[in-house]
């Protein structure tokens, strides 16, 4: 299978942001994986997004905590898309999801922080999260059979 493009992220470095895109190189057979472990550092990494968000909201979190936090994002999903691309799962349908969140958290974060200012945004946020957990979700099932035929083939 040759080289594997998917996602994009931002960093935040002196104050402007850079979108950054992850490649990747799936391998074969050898390949360990954890879809559990990499979708539940994920899941943590977007609710702990929101609470800094509500956080920002009343002046006690940064830009930059946020920021990282998208980044960390970022990085949960790009491993959780290889993981999910070791059992042959594609997650195309999501792809996009990285850049739909950084769009409503970029005009978010140009504003003061004020709750006013969150709830203009967060419904884009969480439209964003919510197609993530939806695409993840419907590959469950497919992706615990694709285990157990992996584990009987070894």
């Amino acid at each position: 299978m040759g080289p594997y493009s998917h996602g994009t992220y931002t960093s935040r470095s002196g104050g402007n942001y850079s979108t950054q895109t992850e490649s990747h190189a799936i391998s074969g057979p050898g390949v360990k994986s954890d879809v559990s472990g990499s979708v539940r550092s994920l899941l943590l990494a977007t609710k702990r997004l929101q609470e800094l968000l509500k956080q920002w909201s009343t002046g006690q979190a940064t830009e930059t905590q946020i920021s990282d936090a998208y980044v960390k994002i970022g990085e949960d999903f790009n491993t959780t898309i290889k993981a999910f691309a070791h059992y042959q799962i594609d997650l195309s349908d999501i792809y996009s999801v990285p850049e739909e969140l950084r769009v409503p958290l970029e005009q978010c974060l140009v504003n003061e922080p004020s709750p006013g200012a969150l709830d203009m945004y967060m419904p884009e946020v969480r439209r964003a999260l919510y197609k993530l957990y939806k695409g993840i979700r419907a590959r469950k099932d497919v992706w615990r059979v694709a285990e157990r035929q992996m584990s009987l083939c070894q």
